[in-house]
This record gives C-alpha cells, sequence and structure tokens, in this order.
C-alpha cells in the first residue's frame, strides 16, 4: 500500500535529498511566474472592457484586482496553461546536460536562475511575490 505524504513529510524528504530540494525550488518559481503570467493576463483582459458598470468604485475595482490575483494564483497551481510544467521540463533538462558530478550544482543554479528572473520580471511589472521558502541559515 502507498502511502500519502503528508506536507511535513514531504518537506522532510526535500531536505534529505538536494536534487528533489531543487526540483520543489525549480516547481515553485515555474508556478509563481505562470501566476505573474495570468494575473497580468487577467488585468488586460479586465481593463479592456467596455466601460464602467453601476456599481464600479474604488474599492470595488481594489477587491476585483484581489479576486483575480487568487483566480491566477488557483489556476496556476493546478497548471490550466502548462507554463509552469513547461518551464520546469525546460530547465530541468537544461540542467540534466550537465555532467554526473555537477547536476546538483547546476540543478540549484537553475532554480536559483529562474527565482531570479522572476523576481526581476515580477519587480519590473510592479508586483512583489510571498516569499515561498525560508531564509538560509
Amino acid at each position: 500500500m502507498i502511502a500519502k505524504l503528508t506536507p511535513n513529510a514531504q518537506a522532510a524528504a526535500a531536505a534529505t535529498d538536494p536534487a528533489q530540494a531543487n526540483s520543489a525550488k525549480l516547481k515553485s518559481a515555474a508556478q509563481a511566474f505562470e501566476a505573474v503570467f495570468l494575473r497580468q493576463m487577467i488585468g488586460s483582459m479586465r481593463e479592456a472592457s467596455l466601460g464602467d458598470g453601476i456599481f464600479d468604485s474604488d474599492a470595488s475595482k481594489q477587491f476585483q484586482d484581489m479576486a483575480d490575483s487568487k483566480t491566477a494564483d488557483a489556476m496556476a497551481q493546478h497548471g490550466v496553461l502548462g507554463i509552469a510544467q513547461m518551464l520546469e521540463k525546460q530547465l530541468a533538462h537544461a540542467a540534466g546536460a550537465v555532467e554526473d558530478g555537477a547536476k546538483a550544482g547546476a540543478a540549484n543554479q537553475a532554480a536559483d536562475n529562474a527565482t531570479f528572473a522572476l523576481n526581476t520580471a515580477t519587480s519590473a511589472a510592479g508586483f512583489t511575490l510571498p516569499s515561498t521558502s525560508e531564509p538560509a541559515s
């Protein structure tokens, strides 16, 4: 029988295996990138509306933005567009092309590069993402 891993068990397993930890970092960065892309797309679609509604106000627009953000996050977690999976596959493949001795370092570098690119793109777009990992000690 296969036991289902709880989040704590997954975190413990990732802590013992550096390759799995790097894979988790890469997956998190790819999902965050897809969420930012979806937020931008939903925001552009919302701005393209034909006019203001009767009940539109600054407050309703703020709540609509928050709802759009949550919708984008949920869509990214479910992989609706598949962008995260494509990024993850591409970056994992790029890291896998390196020799066996340097694979862990290359995967970590690829994950760090993806995170850096994501942070750069989001800060340029005016977004800030919550931290998904604990600071290294």
